[in-house]
């Protein structure tokens, strides 16, 4: 099984994770006139499928007692249903992630909904496993928490700028915040606890439980959708073809960020790890302004609101690789 030798190796992933993470939704953002509902069975089944691919590739690599199958047998089931069940929260929250980015765009839905992640996820990891510096990790999550507000402020000044700034995006992307900060805790639990799941086992029952639980969340969202009419399963198979490719591409994309940051995870602690990987909101951030043009046209307020998120999510994310100093 590969793991990083040093940090320098567990930084490049962790950042790797983060381009990634941060990277993915511009698939979705690249399919035209196809709802999310339909674009995410592809994606959950891409991420599943990118999983199983490094667990029996990267992960069996010299196949000993840590190699994927050899560790899943060895798992105790607690810490497997542990991991399913990070993995449908992490998809309850990813959906609605997705509805976020459908209504406010990436530069504002990644930030706002991802740094609240980043709050709930690292204090909850680092009280399972209390790993690192606490004063940087505080520090460092303070930070974030200003980087949240900032961007809440540059969405909101858009009112002003005579742009549509609707309330229900800015509540789906807390909502989902709060959610995907807690998939985190269960993963720290499944990989720290009694006969624990290696980070190569880990990704699969994750990435399984979401794909599992699209039967639940996605099909709600399909009946009872947060944007736009109900769709059916009729239109998904009548689909374009890109929409499909994109879905398991963006897939792959953010299951090679999250096999990477938790092998990481393996080498640092999942509470760093975890933050490290959640710089993702500038990547994404970046990709909204600069190929999207969502804040093309708006006011001086706005821009200033957006260059101060960018400083302080960067010091948030400097401090917290401190923390592993």
């Amino acid at each position: 099984m590969f793991t990083p030798s040093s940090l320098s190796v567990a930084l490049t992933m962790m950042i790797a994770s983060a381009v990634c993470w941060g990277s993915w939704a511009n698939t979705y953002k690249g399919v035209k006139n196809y709802r999310f509902e339909l674009f995410y069975w592809d994606y959950a089944v891409g991420i599943f499928l990118i999983s199983l691919i490094l667990a029996f590739s990267m992960g069996s690599a010299g196949n000993n007692a840590a190699s994927f199958l050899n560790n899943v047998h060895a798992a105790d089931s607690s810490n497997i249903i542990n991991a399913l069940i990070g993995g449908a929260l992490f998809n309850l929250a990813n959906l609605l992630l997705v509805a976020a980015i459908d209504m406010a765009g990436l530069a504002v839905a990644f930030p706002i909904s991802i740094g609240i992640a980043l709050v709930v996820g690292v204090v909850l990891s680092y009280a399972l496993q209390p790993k690192g510096n606490a004063a940087f990790l505080a520090a460092g999550v303070a930070c974030a928490l200003i980087a949240v507000i900032l961007d809440g402020k540059a969405y909101g000044s858009l009112a002003a700028a005579g742009r549509a700034v609707s309330k229900k995006s800015f509540i789906t992307c807390v909502v989902s915040g709060v959610l995907m900060g807690l998939w985190a805790p269960f993963m720290t639990h499944a990989m720290t606890r009694g006969n624990a799941l290696g980070p190569y086992s880990a990704a699969v029952f994750l990435t399984l439980g979401a794909l599992l639980s699209c039967f639940i969340w996605n099909i709600y969202f399909m009946r009872r959708p947060l944007v736009g009419k109900p769709v059916s399963f009729y239109e998904f198979f009548h689909g374009p073809r890109s929409g499909h490719l994109l879905g398991l591409f963006g897939g792959c994309i953010w299951g090679v960020g999250t096999v990477f940051n938790l092998v990481a995870a393996s080498f640092t602690g999942v509470a760093i790890s975890y933050a490290i990987g959640q710089s993702a909101p500038m990547v994404a951030a970046l990709w909204g302004i600069l190929a999207w043009k969502e804040f093309d046209n708006s006011n001086v307020r706005a821009k200033a609101y957006l260059a101060l998120m960018f400083v302080f999510y960067g010091l948030g994310i400097f401090l917290i690789a401190r923390a592993n100093g």
